[in-house]
C-alpha cells in the first residue's frame, strides 16, 4: 500500500513538475466543493503581492501579455473588428486611454462584482486584466458574456469574447470565483444555467474551457505570476495548470486534463481488501483493519460500510468506524478505489457487536433559571458528560416530570404569579441510563408585570474583512414593530451621529434582529441577518464602524442604547465580539464594560440566538452525530433525542436545505445536494451548534 501511495505522489509530482512545488500541500485527489476548497485555498494563500492598479498592472501587461512572434508587441483581448479584419496585436508602450491605444481590461467588469471590484484587491488583480484596444473596449462596457460564434462582438445583448479568446475567458472567470468568492460569482459575468453545478458557476464557462483549450500564451501568465520577478503576484491560474480542474469540481463535458492523472485510460479495479478484522469495540464504535488492496495504477482509499451504509472512508488500513448503538450487532465491509474511481467489490463481512452501556451520565451541574415572567422561566444548566453520549435531559418540577430537552436549556410555562417552584434536572444517554437529579434551585415567577419595556443591543461583532453584524434583542411581552427605529454611528470618536440606517420588520417576544454588512460572507452570519446594511453612498454604514466608532440605537431619533464611548479615539473594541450579560435587561445609553461579555476575533457562532453563550460550548451538544460522514450516498443519519431543525449551507453561504429532526424521522436526504462540503446549522430550542457535512 506504501508503495502504491508513493507511486501515485510521484505520479502527481511528475505531472505538475512544470509548476514545481506549487501544489504541494493540495489535496488534487479532491473534487467537487472540496477541490474548490483547497484550490481556493492555494490561490489566495500564494497571493503575496498586491498590484497597484496604476503603474503595477501596466507593467505587469507588458511582461505577461508579450505577443510571442513580437517582443514590442502585446496580445489584445477581444481582437478588434474593423473593415471585415481583427486586429489582435499594439505596440507594447502605446498604452493610455485614447483611441488608438491600449488599455487594461477587466475581463470581469468591476460594476458587475458585487460590490464593484474597484481598481484595487480584485479589481488590480492581473489574472484578469488583459491588454484591449480602447476603442473595442468601450463597446464592451459592462456587458454580460454570452454565447457566439467567430470573432467578438455584441450578441443578443451580452459580448462573445470571439473563438479565440472564449476558453481563456471562462478560465479567467474560474479564477475569479475561486480567488474572491461571492464578490465575483460567474452567473453575475455570464449569461448561462448553473443549475447542474451545485454553485454559482454556469454552463457557458465550462463549455468554453473545453472548447477553447489552454494556450502557451496563457500559460506564459502563471510562469511570470509564480515566480521573483518584478510585477508577480506570487499566485497561479490552477484552470490553466489544468483545465480538467473545472470539469473535476463542476462536471459537464470533460476539458483537457494536461497533467493525465485524471483521464488515464484505466479501467482497472482494485483488488477486494481481505482478512478485515474487528477489535476494540466501545458501546458506540468498533476498530477496523484489513490487508491492503493492490490495484495497477494506485489504491487511494477505501471506504467503510456498517450494515450496508457508509460509515466512512480512509487512504491507511485502519478505520475507527462510529456512531454506533450499544449492544448492537453490525456487519462491517470495506472496498477499495483508485484515483480513476474504479472500485472494488465490498469484501466479505466481519461480524462485531457494540458493548452493553450500563454507565449513567454526570449529572447536570449549575441549574439556573433566567427569561422569568408570571407564568413561565426559562432553565438552563451545564452539559453532562458519558461514555458514550448524552441524548435529553428530563425537568422536574415540584418532584414531577414537566418536559424533556436535547439542549441544556428548557422553558417552563403554565405557571402561577408570584409562586415558587422547585426545580431539577437529570440526564439521559442512548442505552436509558439516567444521573441523579441535579441539586433543587428555587424560581419564583413575578408578578405578571414585566419591567422590560424596551429593545437593546445584545451582540455586536466586528471580524475579518467585512463580517460586522449588530443584534438587538426584545425582552418585553409583546411584538415590537421596527418602525421608528435605527442605528447611527459616530465615526472615528469625533462629530455627531451620522449614517442612520431604519429599521424594519418586527421583532416576537424573546427574538433577535442581527443587521450586518453587505460584504459579511461567513455562514452564519449571512444566514442570520434580518437586514443587509447595504453599499449605497456610504459603503454599508453605520454597520462599516471600527473599533472606535460609538454605535446607537435610536427611538424616534433619541438615542435610547449605545456600543462604545462616544468621543473615545482608541480603538477599544476593534476585531473582537460582544455580548451582552444574561443579567442586563434593559438599555443603557452610557457605555458600561461590565454588561458585556467579550469573545476571541471571529465568534460568530452566537449572532441570531438570544442566549447562546452555552452555544459555543462543545460539549452542549455531545449527544449529537451525523453518520456517515463523509457519505457518498444520499441519506444521512441524526442521534438526536427530541425536535431538532437542520439547515444545510452551500461553501458559498447559501441555503440548499432545511430538515426537521425528531423522533420519527431521523435522517435527511441529500439527493438534491452536489458533491461538495457543507455546513449544517443545528438548532434545538435556543441553541445551536454548526457541523461540517462532505458528500462525496
Amino acid at each position: 500500500m506504501r508503495i502504491k501511495l508513493l507511486l501515485l505522489s510521484l505520479l502527481l509530482t511528475f505531472a505538475i513538475s512544470a509548476q514545481e512545488q506549487y501544489y504541494t500541500g493540495v489535496d488534487l485527489t479532491a473534487e467537487g466543493a472540496e477541490l474548490k476548497e483547497n484550490l481556493a485555498a492555494k490561490t489566495i494563500g500564494a497571493h503575496t503581492t498586491f498590484l497597484s492598479y496604476t503603474p503595477g498592472v501596466w507593467e505587469s501587461s507588458k511582461i505577461t501579455d508579450v505577443n510571442p512572434e513580437n517582443s514590442s508587441e502585446v496580445l489584445l483581448i477581444y481582437g478588434y473588428s474593423a473593415s471585415g479584419t481583427t486586429a489582435r496585436t499594439s505596440g507594447i508602450n502605446n498604452s493610455g486611454g485614447n483611441q488608438g491605444e491600449w488599455n487594461r481590461e477587466h475581463t470581469y467588469a468591476k460594476s458587475l462584482g458585487n460590490p464593484n471590484l474597484g481598481s484595487s484587491g480584485p479589481g488590480a488583480d492581473a489574472h484578469h486584466l488583459r491588454p484591449s484596444d480602447v476603442q473595442y473596449n468601450g463597446q464592451r462596457g459592462n456587458l454580460k458574456f454570452a454565447d457566439g460564434a467567430g470573432n467578438s462582438g455584441s450578441v443578443s445583448g451580452g459580448w462573445y469574447p470571439g473563438d479565440e479568446w472564449k476558453g481563456d475567458i471562462a478560465r479567467m472567470m474560474m479564477y475569479m470565483y475561486i480567488r474572491y468568492g461571492n464578490q465575483c460569482q460567474p452567473n453575475n459575468v455570464g449569461i448561462g444555467s448553473n443549475a447542474a453545478t451545485g454553485d454559482f458557476m454556469i454552463d457557458l464557462f465550462l463549455d468554453w474551457n473545453v472548447e477553447d483549450p489552454v494556450s502557451d500564451f496563457e500559460r506564459q501568465k502563471n510562469t511570470h505570476h509564480d515566480s521573483n520577478q518584478n510585477y508577480a503576484q506570487g499566485n497561479r491560474n490552477p484552470f490553466i495548470d489544468n483545465a480538467y480542474l473545472a470539469t473535476r469540481i463542476w462536471g459537464g463535458a470533460p476539458a483537457e486534463d494536461s497533467w493525465g492523472i485524471y483521464t488515464s485510460n484505466d479501467n482497472e479495479a482494485p483488488t477486494v481488501p481481505t482478512s478485515v478484522v474487528l477489535s476494540n469495540a466501545t458501546t458506540s464504535s468498533i476498530n477496523v483493519s484489513w490487508t491492503a488492496a493492490t490495484d495497477n495504477e494506485a489504491v487511494t482509499k477505501y471506504e467503510i460500510y456498517a450494515n450496508g451504509t457508509l460509515n466512512g472512508e480512509t487512504a491507511s488500513t485502519n478505520y475507527t468506524a462510529t456512531g454506533f448503538n450499544s449492544n448492537t450487532s453490525y456487519a462491517i465491509t470495506v472496498l477499495a478505489k483508485d484515483l480513476a474511481g474504479n472500485a472494488s467489490a465490498q469484501s466479505a463481512p466481519a461480524n462485531g457487536t457494540t458493548t452493553t452501556d450500563t454507565t449513567a451520565p454526570s449529572v447536570p451541574s449549575n441549574v439556573n433559571i433566567t427569561f422569568i415572567t408570571g407564568t413561565s422561566f426559562q432553565v438552563n444548566w451545564t452539559a453532562s458528560t458519558d461514555n458514550t453520549a448524552v441524548t435529553s435531559y428530563d425537568v422536574y418540577i415540584d418532584g414531577a416530570f414537566n418536559g424533556a430537552a436535547t439542549g441544556t436549556n428548557y422553558t417552563v410555562s403554565g405557571l402561577t404569579i408570584s409562586t415558587d417552584y422547585s426545580v431539577r434536572v437529570l440526564a439521559k444517554d442512548s442505552a436509558n441510563n439516567q444521573s441523579a437529579q441535579s441539586t433543587a434551585v428555587t424560581a419564583t415567577t413575578t408578578n405578571g408585570v414585566n419591567s422590560v419595556v424596551e429593545l437593546f443591543f445584545s451582540e455586536y461583532v466586528e471580524g475579518v474583512g467585512n463580517n460586522k453584524a449588530l443584534e438587538i434583542v426584545n425582552l418585553t411581552d409583546n411584538p415590537i414593530n421596527l418602525s421608528g427605529y435605527s442605528i447611527k454611528k459616530q465615526s472615528n470618536g469625533a462629530g455627531g451621529w451620522i449614517n442612520a440606517l431604519p429599521l424594519n420588520g418586527t421583532i416576537d417576544v424573546n427574538d433577535v434582529f442581527v443587521m450586518i454588512h453587505f460584504q459579511a460572507d461567513d455562514a452564519t452570519l449571512v444566514a442570520e441577518a434580518d437586514l443587509v446594511a447595504p453599499e449605497g453612498s456610504n459603503y454599508g454604514a453605520p454597520v462599516n464602524f471600527n473599533g472606535n466608532d460609538a454605535v446607537g440605537l435610536f427611538k424616534d431619533d433619541v438615542l435610547i442604547d449605545i456600543i462604545g464611548v462616544l468621543g473615545e479615539t482608541a480603538k477599544n473594541f476593534e476585531s473582537m465580539t460582544l455580548r451582552r450579560k444574561l443579567t442586563i435587561t434593559t438599555p443603557n445609553t452610557t457605555y458600561i464594560a461590565s454588561e458585556w461579555d467579550q469573545y476571541a476575533f471571529n465568534t460568530f457562532e452566537g449572532i441570531g440566538t438570544y442566549n447562546a453563550t452555552a452555544g459555543l460550548n462543545s460539549s452542549v451538544f455531545n449527544s449529537f452525530k451525523i453518520y456517515p460522514n463523509p457519505t457518498y450516498g444520499n441519506t444521512v443519519y441524526f442521534k438526536v433525542g427530541a425536535k431538532t431543525k437542520i439547515k444545510a449551507y452551500n461553501v458559498l453561504g447559501k441555503l440548499v436545505q432545511t430538515a426537521i429532526i425528531d423522533g420519527n424521522n431521523k435522517s435527511m436526504d441529500i439527493t438534491t445536494l452536489d458533491k461538495g462540503i457543507y455546513i449544517l446549522r443545528v438548532q434545538t430550542a435556543n441553541e445551536f451548534i454548526t457541523q461540517k457535512l462532505i458528500k462525496r
